[in-house]
């Protein structure tokens, strides 16, 4: 039995399905399957009974599935150990960045991180937040919007005022009626700019609602006049020099999207975390 046998066993106790698992992990549904059967056999036991709609462990696959925990958990003690052992900053160090982040922010601070300790593995994964969280303990260091996450130690890198911005003006005698274009964000993002609008129902109201899949995307639908779009000021660049925009405000105070880097308690024992965290802490996101 190897270690990435009893990490499907988790996997596939966590996900619930076989297709679902095989998406996860990367592999085909038919390799996962074979790689289960191989397991069963190799103890002779049942692991998981198929049912149309999940796996559920056998009395005998619980015992086992607890045996795989704690190999798992094992294994990983010793790789911290062993990393921890070394005076040399090396080893992997694994990131889960929110896109916006990934794309403004991170390449200028790994190209550094790296050229320093280039011993350091990177293993990066990018995605909306939302996604991040439910996956938050398979990474060292996770960079998020939004809300902090929770059982996490979390530092605020910047809060990231948003304008809404169109190619024509904000009337303040009249309604604005215009189409808005959304991207695809987190469900806190939305949030915001829903309760903004409800505030200013009675200057700006969306005729209808445009959604694209990147922040990008929306930028430019702006751009060619097909409506407005509430954007961060950390990728509007000159934009606020070129289209009319109205900053978002409640009760005087500005509209604004956290940033945090979260991690578990003691990860920064790990060198190449707690110097990565570091360069995160020392880095000016918006001028």
């Amino acid at each position: 039995m190897k270690i990435e046998d009893f990490e499907l066993l988790v996997k596939l106790n966590e996900v619930g399905t076989i297709r679902g698992t095989a998406k996860v992990i990367l592999i085909s549904q038919p390799a996962v399957t074979q790689r289960l059967k191989y397991i069963e056999d190799y103890y002779g036991e049942t692991i998981f009974i198929r049912t149309p709609k999940k796996l559920i462990p056998t009395p005998s696959g619980e015992i086992i599935l607890d045996y795989a925990k704690k190999i798992i958990n094992n294994e990983n003690e010793l790789k911290l150990m062993l990393q921890q052992a070394s005076e040399e900053v090396q080893g992997t160090l694994s990131i889960a960045c929110s896109s916006l982040i990934s794309q403004r922010f991170l390449p200028s601070i790994l190209g550094e991180f790296t050229s320093k300790f280039p011993k350091v593995t990177i293993d990066l994964v990018t995605g909306i937040s939302e996604d991040i969280r439910l996956q938050h303990k398979n990474y060292n260091v996770c960079i998020i919007r939004g809300e902090k996450l929770r059982e996490s130690t979390c530092i605020r890198l910047f809060d990231d005022p948003l304008y809404i911005f169109d190619v024509e003006p904000f009337p303040s005698d009249r309604l604005k009626e215009r189409p808005l274009i959304s991207f695809k964000s987190d469900d806190s993002m939305h949030e915001l700019v829903d309760n903004w609008l409800y505030h200013h129902q009675d200057k700006i109201k969306p005729l209808k609602v445009m959604t694209v899949d990147q922040i990008e995307t929306c930028k430019q639908f702006m751009k060619q006049g097909l409506g407005m779009a509430v954007l961060p000021e950390s990728v509007s660049d000159s934009m606020k020099q070129e289209y009319p925009h109205v900053p978002l405000e409640l009760d005087g105070k500005p509209v604004t999207r956290g940033t945090w880097v979260c991690f578990r308690e003691g990860v920064r024992k790990l060198p190449q975390v707690d110097h990565f965290i570091k360069a995160l802490t020392n880095t000016t996101f918006l001028p």
